[in-house]
């Protein structure tokens, strides 16, 4: 029966959600379904949904409401039908069912369900959502490359004034580290040289297992393994990052010299009403630079926060110019239902919230110039992503993360293998790429 019927999943969001899609493609793989990539040929399209934002819910029903149109049976999984629930099955009657973010455990069985015809709508959404991790299942990765995302944890148990992923995702839960160190060693077997550690937070790692912060053990342990050869970490949190976690960045060889913190702000009094850690962030910059020597620096800010003055942008546009991040994003607040900030009163109007992004994007564009000019002449380790059509090797720095920062455009007459690490003679660049040569 399972083979009569391909299924296609189409995903949205961030990485912590495209680990859970190819965890779910792997669920069905092992049950036996026909998977494709392309999802024209499928009979059964699965959305795996995010609503961060409203525009990226925006994305997830636009390609709702497309495989609708094109006659597909539709399973609406994650962030979505998590945050509305109820109002979703009202507004899509059309899809067959929905799947709440901590219930992708039953995605084969809603499968064939929904195949069957054994009902007109599947509801499974967990009221108070508590992440589990589907253990001993081979991922079935959508993105192939050099690079493989590994979730070390999911949930989140602050409250951020702007942020509905407590609600949407639960409490933090981690993984086991056994479970982690199997999974880095199977990617590294199957060819992946750089594995990305991610979860909401990942500098929260172990607290909920281990009564302790454990990433720098993990770190430590995962450095051994033969197979990999870069490992990097993404969202680390200001007031977690500390001096055993500083010691294992700058010593373990593997990691490479990468931080991504998530600051969001400068200003003591937009930090609490932001709900956010107050604490001297020059300071700790400053120490991170001198302890881990060339590390890059990635951050992001939210500009418009409700009650955010011109003073306190002015201090944040003074901070960004001062601390100099390798790579920087700003975002304009988002006003979401169900998060403390919705109803605070000095709500920014779009305009200014729209003028601060640009001029703090435009003042980073310099700084990234500036950097990157820094590098000409210069010799550095790149992985190898792919040749393009003119014949250009494509790759990444150690300071440029998969999807979110830049690329260095190699000219050259070799034919290098995408997974390799080269050493690149960076000979130009412009704002957010470089330009080398092998």
């Amino acid at each position: 029966m399972n083979k009569k019927h391909k299924i296609a999943l189409i995903n949205h969001g961030c990485a912590k959600n495209l680990v859970d899609s190819e965890l779910m493609l792997g669920l069905l793989s092992q049950k036996g379904f026909e998977i494709t990539l392309d999802e024209t040929k499928a009979d059964v399209v699965i959305i795996n949904t995010c609503s961060f934002i409203h525009d990226a819910e925006k994305e997830s029903v636009q390609s709702i409401l497309q495989m609708i149109e094109e006659g597909k049976k539709i399973i609406i999984t994650g962030c979505l039908p998590q945050k509305h629930k109820q109002e979703l099955k009202k507004a899509i009657p059309e899809a067959s069912a929905l799947l709440g973010t901590s219930d992708i455990e039953k995605i084969a069985d809603v499968v064939k369900t929904v195949i069957e015809n054994k009902t007109d709508y599947t509801y499974e959404v967990s009221e108070n959502p508590v992440y589990k991790y589907i253990e001993n299942v081979d991922r079935q990765q959508i993105t192939v490359g050099s690079s493989s995302y590994v979730k070390i944890a999911d949930g989140c148990n602050y409250k951020c004034g702007y942020c509905v992923i407590p609600k949407l995702r639960g409490p933090y839960r981690s993984r086991k580290m056994e479970d982690i160190i199997e999974e880095v060693e199977k990617l590294g077997q199957k060819g992946v040289t750089e594995i990305v550690l991610i979860a909401q937070d990942t500098t929260g790692y172990g607290i909920d297992l281990y009564g302790k912060p454990s990433l720098a053990e993990l770190l430590k342990k995962l450095n051994k393994i033969e197979t990999i050869s870069w490992i990097r970490v993404m969202y680390t949190y200001p007031s977690m990052f500390d001096d055993a976690l500083i010691e294992a960045f700058a010593s373990c060889d593997k990691v490479v010299k990468y931080v991504d913190i998530p600051l969001q702000h400068s200003h003591p009094e937009m930090l609490k009403a932001m709900k956010r850690p107050v604490i001297d962030y020059r300071s700790f910059i400053k120490k991170l630079r001198s302890k881990i020597p060339d590390i890059s620096l990635r951050t992001t800010f939210i500009v418009g926060y409700p009650g955010e003055t011109q003073e306190m942008f002015d201090d944040l546009y003074k901070f960004t110019e001062e601390m100099r991040f390798n790579k920087m994003g700003a975002f304009e607040f988002s006003r979401e239902k169900e998060t403390y900030a919705y109803s605070l009163p000095n709500q920014i109007p779009a305009r200014v919230k729209k003028q601060r992004k640009n001029k703090l994007m435009k003042l980073q564009q310099k700084i990234s110039l500036e950097i990157n000019k820094n590098f000409i002449g210069k010799t550095i380790p790149c992985i190898i992503e792919a040749l393009s059509e003119n014949s250009t090797v494509i790759a990444r720095s150690y300071a440029d993360a998969p999807e979110v920062d830049g690329l260095v455009y190699i000219n050259t007459d070799k034919n290098p293998v995408p997974g390799d690490i080269e050493m690149v003679k960076i000979t130009g660049c412009n704002e957010y790429d470089l330009f080398g040569e092998l």
